[in-house]
Formats: structure tokens, sequence, C-alpha cells
């Protein structure tokens, strides 16, 4: 079913961790009353919480309009949906369950309408691991949580991204010892083709160019330092390259992003977390955005976290959850202009 030309998209947000910085960065966001002219947001959260917030960052100007349902949102103003009627006690920068139970419900309910229609996409708010985690969120994080309500056939894939750079993870949360049992030639070439594809149909991008990093100190220096780069990853990159797809490696991670040779690709494949977070924080830790590709819905996040040494100062940047925005509203008009296309 095609989208009509003059319909609006609706973006919905959850608010994080109330104790952190999610309401800071979405109120001040739409302080720029510019921000609604590109598409409608839905608000998942507290209108006593966005009234202590807006008070305690002297926002009098910001209004909302609160609804029940996200087909009562309107493009006048921001939207928000009460998820609870309970009275809340915000404690800035502490760790509290109550505060991880409200991420977590903000969640549910934003996931629902998502899968049922009622919005388009969705950026989530930062969360402490610590607040929300419990018998009902027992994930490390925001990807496993939505992989477990999607249920994708292919699996799901973190992508950083800021504008070119955009950085995948072969493996996620898990313990560094784990992770060289987590990638074999299968694994990983099921990986490359999910990036691939995603940098197909959520970046439009025709042929893309895909870097994959070493998992050893110099890409194991031909066995000298692991054999996992010579008996696991090349095979995998060589088969791939023999089906068409345009990958390269394996890099050593140090000298690819020291020489800039980054610059070069369309993604990067890390083959742990920190190898692919650290340099990305370093290159765009104020305004980069994380992506959860392989989902059949589209989800965005700020790349950073709740920030609880600086709540209520009025300090946060919030470029990173602005460009989460215009991220989700990009991807979901990518995916819908590739299936037109396909028909």
């Amino acid at each position: 079913m095609h989208q009509k030309k003059d319909k609006k998209i609706k973006i919905g947000i959850t608010h994080g961790d109330f104790n952190g910085i999610g309401y800071e960065l979405i109120l001040k966001s739409f302080l720029d009353k510019r921000m609604l002219g590109f598409f409608i947001p839905v608000i998942y959260g507290s209108s006593k919480l966005a009234s202590y917030y807006r008070k305690t960052l002297r926002m009098p100007e910001l209004s909302y309009n609160i609804i029940r349902d996200p087909s009562q949102a309107r493009a006048n103003k921001p939207n928000l949906i009460n998820i609870s009627n309970q009275e809340l006690k915000v404690e800035m920068g502490k760790v509290d369950k109550t505060a991880g139970e409200m991420a977590r419900l903000a969640l549910e309910k934003a996931v629902a309408d998502l899968q049922s229609g009622k919005i388009d996409a969705l950026v989530t708010a930062p969360i402490h691991k610590e607040s929300i985690h419990s018998d009902k969120f027992d994930f490390p994080g925001h990807t496993e949580f939505f992989t477990k309500k999607c249920h994708p056939k292919e699996g799901t894939l973190m992508i950083m991204l800021k504008d070119e750079l955009r950085i995948a993870m072969m493996t996620g949360h898990i313990p560094l010892k784990d992770v060289p049992a987590m990638i074999t030639e299968e694994s990983l070439t099921k990986k490359l083709r999910l990036f691939d594809h995603s940098l197909k149909e959520d970046f439009a991008i025709q042929k893309p160019k895909i870097a994959v990093l070493g998992l050893n100190p110099h890409a194991g220096d031909q066995g000298v330092i692991g054999k996992e780069d010579r008996t696991v990853i090349r095979p995998a990159v060589k088969k791939l390259q023999e089906n068409g797809m345009h990958v390269f490696g394996p890099y050593p991670a140090d000298g690819f992003f020291g020489s800039g040779n980054y610059r070069k690709f369309d993604g990067i494949m890390a083959m742990y977390h920190d190898q692919g977070m650290l340099p990305f924080k370093v290159l765009a830790f104020e305004e980069g955005v994380n992506f959860t590709a392989g989902l059949p819905i589209v989800r965005t996040s700020p790349a950073h976290g709740t920030a609880f040494d600086i709540v209520g100062k009025n300090k946060a940047n919030i470029q990173s959850f602005k460009n989460a925005l215009f991220a989700a509203l990009d991807i979901y008009l990518n995916r819908h202009e590739s299936s037109i296309n396909l028909e």
C-alpha cells in the first residue's frame, strides 16, 4: 500500500530513563518549531514529567498536545501519550527502578503502536541498563529488546552512523572472551549480507563498498597473532566477493582508522563492540546515531547514554538526538521508495 503524498510521517519517541537527559533532549529539540514541518512527533512518556522538566529547564513557551492514541496526533505541536497515571518522583542522576519501569512501559507501548502501523518510525531516548533491568526486561540494551520483539528472520545489526560514516558490529553486548566463538564464516557472511542489504534499502546506496576489520592485532599477521583472520574472515570475504558483493578485508583496525582509510567505504564491519565504538565515538560522539538494521520497523537512538552527571543543568547537547530523528525519517522514506521501486 503506497503512502499518500500528503500524509505526514509520525515518529514515536520514548522518554527513556526519566532521571536522565531524555526529557531535556526531547523538549529542547522541539523548541525549534521548524522540526514540526518534517514529521509529527508522538512522545511516549508522562505529561507530569514533561512539565517538571519544562519548569526545571525554564521552557515555559513549549507546549504539547496530550493525546490517548497516535490517531489523535496533530501537526501543530509535539504530541504526548501518558503511559502511566502513577505519581512519579524525579531524582535527577539517580539509579531508580521506577524510572526503569517507566522506560520499559514506554518502549512496550511504542513498539505495539509501531507494529500496528499507528506510528511510522521510532526514536528511543537513552535508558539506564541497571535501572531498567528486571524479569520483564532481561536484555543488555535496546537492540536485543527489539530483536526479541520483532523476530527478524535474518537477525539484527547495530549500525552507528554519522553522515557517510557507518560502523556495524559483528558481535554486540557480550564479554570479549566470548567474541571469537561468535565469529564463524557462516555468521559473518550472514551479517555482511544484512549490512549490504541495509546500505541499499535503508541508505539508498546502489553498490555499497564494505570494509571488514580484522579480529586480531594487525589482522593476525598471516596467522602469527591468531588464526581467525586467515581461516574465518578472509574466506567469508572472498566468497562474498565471488558472489558480486563489494566487500574487502580484513583490515588492521588501528591503521584503518589512523590512516583515514575509513573514508573510502560506505560501511565498516567491526568484529566486536569496542573495536567499532571507540573510533566512532572519537569521530562522532556528539552527533552520532544508533540504528538497528534488520528489523521490519525503523528504530534509531542518539549514540550516547543517560548522562546522569549533567541532568537538569541545561547542558545536554541535542544534536545526536535530532540526528536520530532525521535518520529515522530518512530511513523510513528510503524503505518506502525502495518498496515502490520493487513493485
